[in-house]
């Protein structure tokens, strides 16, 4: 079985480590015996098309920068609210998950997302910026990462990410992380995220291919044991601060 993943702008949202959370997908992937390939699409590109694809990924940039590729995908706002309804794997981090929203709300400017979720983005005084440790429903280990965000995003009555045990979080002040939709990840944290965290890896991985193959059960596990001891070196050292 082959699983696509779609990169969007890679050459603009670029800042926090994003290939590293594509790589660690494939590798995931292919040391599992499917066939991965991870295909881009870019400023210079004009054949936006999600028919084919199993997982799209959206990273993190400037404000400026998100700007750019916002005013671009919202050619595409109806492909993409499709895909995401009929039950499309999307991963978004920190830029990517603003975008998602109804808008990003800067100093000067107001910035028009793409309305997938029901959520919007105000810039604050000061950026948040920090290790994040996270207890999540979706996954048995708890979720780590790193934030860097000047904007609150308020998520309303979605389902968060995770519950925040040390952090931030969406908003400093209720206490939750990121956005869980239907197959839609959206989350403030990188560093990257991914190999970080394989749990939360192979939830998205086994998102992506239930929703190609009804005979799906369960991904083969891996041996992780390095990535668990990173996990909980940092789950340690800041939970208990």
């Amino acid at each position: 079985m082959k699983i696509k993943i779609l990169h969007l702008y890679p050459d603009l949202l670029n800042l926090y480590g994003d290939k590293g959370n594509i790589e660690c997908m494939r590798k995931r992937l292919v040391w599992r015996g499917y066939d991965a390939e991870v295909k881009t699409y870019t400023c210079l590109d004009n054949n936006f098309d999600l028919s084919d694809i199993d997982i799209v990924f959206i990273g993190g940039g400037s404000d400026r920068e998100q700007k750019i590729v916002c005013d671009k995908l919202l050619a595409h706002k109806k492909e993409i609210k499709n895909y995401v309804e009929n039950d499309g794997v999307l991963v978004a981090v920190c830029g990517g998950y603003q975008l998602l929203g109804k808008y990003y709300k800067l100093h000067d400017e107001t910035i028009e997302g793409l309305d997938i979720l029901d959520i919007f983005t105000e810039q604050g005084k000061k950026r948040l910026i920090g290790n994040i440790v996270l207890k999540s429903e979706f996954v048995d280990e708890e979720i780590v990462g790193f934030e860097n965000h000047g904007g609150r995003t308020y998520i309303g009555k979605h389902t968060p990410l995770g519950k925040v045990l040390y952090g931030f979080g969406n908003e400093e002040k209720t206490g939750y992380e990121g956005v869980v939709y239907k197959n839609v990840i959206a989350t403030y944290l990188h560093g990257p995220l991914l190999p970080k965290n394989p749990q939360l890896c192979d939830y998205i991985l086994s998102k992506a291919v239930s929703r190609k193959s009804r005979n799906f059960t369960i991904l083969e596990p891996l041996e992780d044991a390095l990535e668990k001891t990173a996990n909980e070196y940092i789950v340690n050292r800041f939970k208990r601060n």
